[in-house]
């Protein structure tokens, strides 16, 4: 079940490291430039333990959908991006197929 943790970890490692490019403002200040490598290449190593015991097939796309619609939804409420019915219904789609691409991971075998 850890590989799980190390799943949900490289996830939020990785959104952590797509805020700090927004923060980095170009690579114009210090610390989240530096954070972004930090943050992606922890991501790397905790996706890379959640992929001995889970399909990569099916870690992969839990690891990029589900970061793909937090920045979104990030994006929506903490950056004030626009918010649009096509965004909505796209966030809605990830989650969807991150379901339909996934389903056998939550099968308890």
């Amino acid at each position: 079940m850890h590989h799980w943790l190390f799943l949900s970890g490289a996830i939020l490692l990785e959104v952590a490291g797509t805020i700090s490019m927004k923060l980095s403002e170009g690579f114009t200040r210090p610390i989240p430039s530096v954070l972004i490598f930090v943050f992606y290449i922890i991501s790397f190593v905790a996706l890379t333990f959640a992929i001995e015991k889970i399909e990569v097939s099916t870690a992969y796309t839990i690891w990029a959908g589900v970061g793909t619609a937090l920045i979104a939804i990030i994006g929506l409420v903490y950056f004030g991006e626009p918010a649009t019915a096509i965004k909505f219904i796209s966030i809605i789609l990830i989650i969807i197929g991150v379901i339909g691409l996934s389903q056998d991971a939550f099968k308890f075998k």
